[in-house]
């Protein structure tokens, strides 16, 4: 080797300077990394809500668990185009409610197996309002609950609901308002005093 000239293999790999390749590679990890605790971030706050609206749809804690990480899977997945859009609360319903009403077609039986059913559910003194209200829920078309549980549990606006179900804004108010006398006639004239 002559004087002026140097020997590239006795330079250390840590004082090479990273080519283009490295440095994209190096770009991407980053980028995956901050996309990666935005999404965190984003599960960490709507786990509890999403988890609390799949159970009202359900009425099956474990299932409720499948229906939320079914959500956060399918919006992972598209992560990269939604993270930024204006609404993510609302496109997380909305992604929830398509899996629920998944859920609901795949079910080989819309059977519930129980030792005494009662023809209809009429609540006792020593029921509890919550489960007299989740009996009365359930026997709700899962549309009909949809809109019962996004309009008065999460207190959407009637819009908002359209919008997440893709229905009109008068079918809401149609259903809604069938649903909610259903409701009141299964439960009875003594219940909706109290």
């Amino acid at each position: 080797m002559t004087s002026g000239q140097i020997d590239v293999r006795a330079t250390p790999s840590a004082e090479r300077p990273a080519g283009p390749l490295a440095r994209w590679s190096a770009a991407r990890r980053r980028e995956r990394s901050t996309r990666d605790e935005d999404f965190s971030a984003f599960v960490a706050a709507t786990a509890p809500r999403l988890r609390r609206t799949a159970y009202l749809m359900c009425r099956d804690w474990h299932l409720a668990q499948d229906l939320t990480q079914i959500t956060f899977t399918r919006m992972y997945a598209s992560w990269a185009r939604i993270r930024h859009a204006a609404n993510l609360d609302a496109y997380s319903r909305r992604v929830l409610m398509n899996a629920v009403f998944d859920q609901r077609s795949r079910r080989s039986g819309t059977e519930v197996v129980c030792a005494d059913l009662p023809e209809r559910p009429e609540p006792a003194a020593t029921t509890d309002l919550h489960v007299a209200l989740m009996t009365a829920l359930a026997t709700l078309p899962i549309r009909d609950q949809a809109i019962v549980v996004l309009r008065h549990w999460e207190d959407q606006s009637v819009a908002t609901v359209a919008k997440i179900l893709r229905i009109s804004v008068s079918a809401v108010k149609m259903r809604d308002a069938r649903a909610l006398s259903r409701i009141r006639a299964l439960l009875g004239e003594d219940f909706a005093g109290s």
